[in-house]
């Protein structure tokens, strides 16, 4: 990665080993518009570090993140992931911030202003008529971007082909405009097009929802801002090692202004409910114990051969170690955080990400497999002294 971008240079870490009975390492991507250069940093010390996803699942930014990863070669990741993120980050409103929270506040404050009144290059861009001014059924009607500049920039940085060639599991999500009901779209399923992953980051009424077949989908996060259910709920008997990259926090301060109010409640919102995901997919795990248990205490004679698959199928259920990465909103962030796409700030975010990944890869012991009667474990390093 050249240093003159920006980004934390791509020095080459000694490789951190695959744990051992790991059979999937995973990339959980959660949406979150301009904080998403976060997951760029953790993507980057991840491929420093030798340890390249074999599952890349993502929503809204986080799916695009995910294509960027899994429709590239790996020497080629970074290099797509770095002009992406430098392309729509192009515009710099302030050329200088003196030092202080106040000043970076205001920065933050006009850029975002910036974006919601003109787009963002390379992303999106207004209409030229209020949606509010045309009349039903009209084109432009149900939203107030036009993201046809995003599907430009994807058309030159992602290779549907190798997307679709199964090296790496692809999955994204999003949401059925008519029925309500959340859906993953998967390369192991189907043919993903870019039709997917607009669909996946097509957040209302921002955006216009994307027409795949005779559907319409929204943005994923306006039901759930994680797959990491997705992952967990795959019927196999692989263990993984998941990185989980979230980009609000479901923990914060008491508001004290109505910016604070705001704020606060878009991170409750969409932050990822991992525990809740966790405790659950632990609970199934124990019951699914108990009942393996139950069946070997059979006779053979007695049990069925769907009994009999069952029991083999319980032998061998799947454990998870989750490593989660959550943004850590800085005190000069407003509630307009998630489109604030200034330069300075996507540094910020990216580099960010990139010490959490690197801090937590120097835990080898959280790297390792939770013992089988536990079946999930997760660490967090700004959690760490917690005892999760």
């Amino acid at each position: 990665m050249p240093p003159s971008n920006g980004h934390p240079s791509g020095h080459r870490y000694a490789p951190v080993p695959r744990p051992d009975n790991c059979g999937r390492i995973a990339l959980v991507l959660q949406g979150g518009g301009a904080l998403g250069a976060y997951q760029g940093g953790v993507y980057q010390a991840l491929h420093e570090s030798g340890l390249e996803p074999e599952w890349v699942s993502g929503v809204s930014i986080g799916a695009i993140n995910a294509a960027l990863i899994a429709g590239n070669a790996p020497e080629r990741r970074l290099t797509a992931l770095c002009e992406f993120w430098d392309r729509i980050t192009d515009r710099n409103i302030w050329p200088y911030t003196p030092d202080g929270d106040i000043y970076r506040q205001s920065r933050n404050t006009v850029s975002a202003l910036t974006t919601a009144l003109f787009g963002q290059p390379g992303m999106f861009s207004p209409h030229k008529t209020n949606p509010w001014l045309l009349p039903p059924g009209a084109k432009d009607a149900t939203s107030f971007y036009d993201n046809t500049p995003l599907r430009q920039t994807l058309e030159e940085l992602v290779d549907l082909k190798r997307l679709n060639s199964g090296d790496v599991h692809f999955s994204v999500g999003a949401v059925n405009v008519l029925t309500g009901n959340f859906v993953f779209f998967d390369n192991r399923r189907e043919e993903i097009c870019l039709e997917h992953v607009l669909a996946s980051g097509a957040l209302p009424p921002a955006f216009p929802m994307v027409r795949i077949g005779t559907d319409y989908f929204w943005d994923g996060g306006i039901v759930s801002n994680t797959p990491l259910q997705h992952l967990l709920a795959q019927d196999d008997d692989v263990n993984s090692l998941v990185f989980q990259v979230d980009l609000f926090s479901a923990r914060g301060d008491l508001p004290r202004t109505m910016s604070d109010v705001l704020g606060r409640h878009k991170d409750i919102m969409y932050s990822s409910r991992t525990r809740h995901v966790t405790d659950n997919f632990a609970r199934l795990q124990r019951w699914k114990a108990r009942a393996f248990e139950a069946l070997v205490k059979v006779p053979e004679a007695d049990l069925t051969e769907e009994q009999r698959q069952m029991r083999e199928k319980l032998a061998k259920l799947p454990q998870a170690t989750i490593l989660q990465l959550i943004y850590q909103q800085k005190s000069y962030e407003g509630n307009a955080r998630d489109y604030e796409f200034s330069p300075d700030s996507m540094h910020e975010h990216w580099k960010n990400g990139h010490e959490d990944t690197v801090s937590t890869l120097q835990r080898k012991d959280w790297l390792n497999m939770p013992p089988a009667n536990i079946g999930v474990v997760t660490h967090d390093v700004h959690r760490e002294n917690e005892g999760r």
